[in-house]
């Protein structure tokens, strides 16, 4: 992947170098009304890619910090999550205990069918 990326900038820079020397007009550009420059075409362009280059990068960077702050709001709302699970689960073992031990509180009934049968025959 190195070998890929340094092909990539070498390639990238030596383009930069044989478009600058092919492109020295001058060209003017009117910022406001009575404000003008003269530069060459080339050094134009490389300012005008510096400039994108930074607002990509601010870009960038104000997206990874909108992401960032998305995940902390939804590692809080699984955190909470969790808090209302075992909450959920305490109760549910809570009301388990509870019913276990109001049947252990009935009386227990054992009706034999077979012992009803005989009865009746005799």
């Amino acid at each position: 992947m190195r070998q890929i990326n340094f092909g990539l900038i070498f390639a990238f820079g030596l383009t930069m170098v044989f478009f600058t020397l092919e492109n020295t007009a001058a060209t003017t550009i009117h910022v406001l009304p009575g404000l003008q420059y003269t530069l060459p075409l080339a050094a134009l362009l490389l300012l005008v890619a510096g400039f994108g280059a930074i607002a990509a990068w601010f870009f960038a960077a104000w997206s990874g910090m909108l992401t960032n702050v998305d995940q902390i709001s939804k590692a809080s709302e699984f955190e909470a999550q969790q808090v209302r699970i075992q909450e959920l689960e305490t109760d549910l073992n809570r009301y388990r205990s509870t019913v276990e031990t109001q049947l252990g509180l009935l009386p227990a009934t054992t009706v034999s069918s077979g012992g009803a049968e005989e009865s009746t025959e005799n």
